[in-house]
């Protein structure tokens, strides 16, 4: 009787042992990952405002007027995203709307691990301003302002409907910077 117990104790930790393969059957958690994005090829398209500007966008953008203002929203619903546009007539004040600008962009630096400046000249159209990019996990990754220095001021700011995560956004904080620029680029005053 000892014989057969022993016979199947060892039989019994002999199949234990089988079942603890390391190539089969072994679990273990993985990493979490972010789903792969293909972006479509960009065409613009003219967006004339009813107020003083008009410029090129996206055609996977829609607009949304924010009142009866000259405020508008750009928005990426495919992205959550949008670019929120307010623009404001010169009044002998554009010094105090480059600072507001200014402002809004250093407001992120708390949890910014970077701001770079770059300059937009355009004479030919009368096109000044700045380009703001922030990097890091910020509210708005792209701002800027654009001005004619006597009688237009047009700020935007690029957002995301989501919480802000470089290593899931950069992607598409990248895609749509693309957007911003041919935005600038495209700029007239009426």
């Amino acid at each position: 009787m000892k014989f057969i117990l022993r016979g199947i104790s060892l039989l019994i930790v002999c199949l234990l042992l089988l079942a603890c393969d390391e190539d089969e059957g072994f679990v273990s958690p993985k990493p979490r990952g972010y789903p792969r994005l293909y972006f479509p090829e960009k065409k613009f398209h003219t967006f004339v405002s009813p107020c003083q500007y008009r410029f090129e966008v996206s055609d996977q953008s829609t607009f949304k007027q924010k009142g009866d203002s000259c405020w508008f929203d750009i928005i990426y619903p495919t992205y959550k995203a949008s670019i929120h546009l307010s623009y404001k007539p010169l009044k002998n004040n554009l010094s105090q709307y480059i600072e507001d600008s200014r402002d809004f962009a250093i407001r992120h630096q708390i949890k910014a691990t970077g701001l770079t400046e770059s300059v937009i000249i355009r004479d030919t159209s009368r096109v000044y301003g700045l380009l703001y990019d922030i990097s890091g996990n910020t509210a708005s990754s792209v701002q800027f302002y654009l001005t004619d220095s006597t009688h237009h001021f047009l700020r935007g700011a690029l957002y995301f409907n989501a919480v802000p995560n470089i290593d899931s956004l950069k992607v598409v904080i990248d895609y749509l910077r693309q957007d911003v620029i041919q935005l600038i680029k495209t700029t007239e005053w009426k």
